[in-house]
């Protein structure tokens, strides 16, 4: 199977979006952009915007002459989505959510997909989202349901949980910290929305094979670094039970599994 062009090592953002963008972004992406209404945006900002993967769908959602801010903390993410997407008209920044640099009520439509469960400060970073917000403007995020509704990623972590010592880090349950739809609606409202609706909503990961989604995981996973310290040879062995459960549970070619996350809607 042909390897991304740097691993979890080398050009994170790259094999990042090489392997998780098709398997778990993809999909969320196209489900945000049919939640977009275009009606009167002249400016669109975009929080977390990873490697640009729901990017290229706002873009091609909003008015042509729309302005679309697209922004990361991450600096190597924000330079693998400017470099995909350097054909488009984007406003590429590095911009803090806790911070907007905007004014109050100068932005048309505000989108993060995946990214407020890593902000230290969720009120805070709402209450900014609200803040930079015109009266009437949408709001939408998504966040990922618990890992047991992740059933490629739910198994793969399973499988290297056999490996890992006990306790494992807290921040491995970082990406699936806010499953809780009252949590996030009640966020929502404290912030200064009028109305929101939060649901949880299922869609389907899938790739070419169980073999090829096994390597991404496991490669890509947080774990990688630290079995490959206690042992190399556990990699191999980790990558072969996962695609062959991958494979029994979920198919071999292609693997189809479900995947599902909480998407929020909010209106000032």
């Amino acid at each position: 199977m042909k390897k991304a062009s740097g691993d979890v090592r080398g050009d994170t953002a790259a094999y990042y979006d090489q392997f998780f963008g098709p398997l778990f972004f993809e999909p969320y992406a196209l489900e945000v952009a049919k939640r977009i209404d275009p009606a009167g945006i002249a400016v669109a900002l975009e929080i977390a915007a990873g490697t640009g993967r729901v990017t290229r769908h706002i873009r091609e959602r909003i008015p042509p002459q729309a302005k679309l801010i697209a922004s990361n903390i991450n600096e190597d993410m924000l330079q693998e989505a400017k470099k995909k997407l350097s054909h488009l008209a984007i406003d590429w920044q590095h911009i803090d959510a806790q911070q907007l640099p905007f004014a109050d009520n100068s932005i048309d439509l505000v989108v993060c997909c995946f990214g407020y469960m890593f902000v230290d400060n969720k009120p805070k970073a709402f209450a900014e989202a609200c803040r930079v917000l015109r009266p009437g403007g949408q709001f939408i995020l998504t966040t990922w349901d618990r890992l047991e509704q992740n059933g490629a990623a739910f198994i793969t972590r399973s499988i290297a949980k056999e490996y890992l010592k006990e306790p494992l880090p807290a921040s491995y349950a970082t990406a699936t910290s806010m499953n809780d739809e009252k949590i996030i609606a009640q966020l929502i409202k404290d912030a200064g929305f009028s109305k929101n609706r939060v649901e949880k909503v299922k869609q389907s990961s899938v790739s070419p094979s169980a073999k090829e989604a096994a390597y991404g995981l496991v490669e890509g996973g947080l774990f990688y670094q630290e079995i490959e310290k206690q042992n190399p040879a556990w990699i191999e062995e980790i990558k072969r039970k996962v695609e062959k459960e991958l494979g029994e549970k979920f198919g071999k070619a292609p693997m189809v599994a479900p995947i599902s996350a909480v998407i929020g809607q909010a209106w000032k």
